[in-house]
């Protein structure tokens, strides 16, 4: 016999004893099927498994031999979803919060990876891993969205976690794709602001819309991912101080930018945060950027739907410390975008009836998806103005 054919049989011979071995024990659903590429994609919850996926149970905890599973199944509970596919249920965490340790583990390479993430019935939930939040107040049932994440200690942590307190956290579906064995994100536009910046679910077909939101539109893609870390309701202090700068502190990096426009919440007296101390906090965050080597770009933010004069000019000039915003800018010798003048200058072209078109129906603040669009639209055109290389 040579030596070929010794192989062969040899090769037939494994074949077929792995063969045995499935008939005889069966197939686990539980078993991490490694795809070629570092793919990864768990379905979550107590029902069918849908093919391609592997299925995790609330009880399921982290094992290095498994190479996934919960740090804590304690505080896991196996619950049901109104989705189809992997959405039809879920799991839900009993215990949350960004240093949480009750977190979904995966061993990794360490890399760059996109996770894709599929909540469950969620009316309001955010995403943390590694620590920090990773997306913001992700809204409705089964909303999905994804990020990039370096991987440095060969583990992802991930949970679900307060958008909104007293609403479940849930987690129907999870995809982990590695993109790089480099563990710094390509250029990144970090975004703070609040609900006229913020993203609204389903990204791609929201009524609701935040310039944030939109903004992949307007930018090269190939250059740059966006992480809009925007909520509604936010004010300087909240944002400086609940973790998300802490979360772009974390990542941010020499040829990233960060775009940050607030004022609107904090000029309301219930915020107790007067224009003084509006702009030290502003200026505190500036600096920490800065000292991470980012470009730092400030923004205006626009003003009411209904801000025209009795001769249809459209003005909200000195509106949500927008003075101290650009005296900020200034002093700091960073890029200010005065969108709300520019945006101001863009409504009184088009007229009130035109104007209140691009807000939300019976609302003269927060602009809808086409209004989103548009201011998007005028960032990023004064960007290229004042010379910003990668719009």
């Amino acid at each position: 016999m040579n030596r070929w054919s010794r192989t062969v049989r040899v090769l037939l011979s494994v074949t077929l004893f792995a063969g045995v071995l499935a008939s005889g024990f069966g197939s686990s659903e539980r078993t991490v099927a490694h795809a070629a590429g570092n793919e990864y994609k768990f379905d979550f919850g107590a029902g069918s498994v849908e093919s391609g996926y592997t299925g995790v149970s609330a009880s399921d905890a982290y094992t290095s031999t498994r190479g996934y599973g919960f740090n804590t199944p304690s505080q896991m509970r196996n619950v049901s979803a109104s989705g189809t596919g992997v959405a039809k249920d879920a799991v839900q965490f009993l215990t949350y919060g960004t240093k949480s340790t009750n977190t979904f583990n995966v061993d990794l390479s360490n890399g760059l990876y996109e996770v894709k993430v599929t909540l469950g019935n969620t009316a309001r939930a955010s995403v943390a891993a590694e620590g920090v939040y990773q997306i913001i107040n992700m809204t409705g049932n089964g909303a999905t969205d994804r990020f990039q994440i370096p991987v440095t200690d060969g583990q992802l942590n991930l949970l679900v976690t307060e958008g909104k307190e007293g609403t479940a956290f849930t987690l129907s579906a999870l995809e982990i794709r590695k993109i790089s064995d480099q563990v710094v994100t390509k250029r990144t536009i970090y975004i703070g602001g609040d609900s006229t910046v913020a993203n609204y679910y389903p990204l791609s077909s929201s009524v609701q819309g935040g310039w944030g939101q939109l903004l992949p539109s307007y930018v090269n893609n190939n250059t740059f991912q966006v992480r809009n870390m925007a909520s509604g309701g936010q004010i300087a202090r909240g944002f400086r101080d609940d973790g998300q700068m802490e979360a772009i502190l974390k990542y941010i990096k020499p040829g990233d930018y960060f775009i940050l426009q607030l004022g609107i919440n904090d000029t309301n007296a219930k915020n107790n945060t007067t224009e003084a101390q509006f702009k030290e906090i502003m200026r505190d965050m500036v600096v920490q950027a800065k000292n991470k080597g980012a470009t730092v770009i400030l923004s205006t933010p626009q003003g009411r739907a209904t801000d025209f004069n009795s001769a249809n000019v459209h003005s909200a000039e000195n509106r949500w410390y927008n003075q101290a915003t650009r005296a900020l800018a200034q002093e700091e010798n960073v890029t200010l975008v005065e969108l709300n003048k520019l945006s101001s200058a863009y409504f009184t072209s088009i007229g009130p009836q035109a104007t209140l078109a691009l807000y939300m129906t019976g609302d003269s603040l927060h602009p809808n998806r086409q209004g989103a669009s548009e201011l998007a639209r005028i960032l990023v055109n004064d960007l290229k103005r004042q010379g910003l290389n990668g719009f």
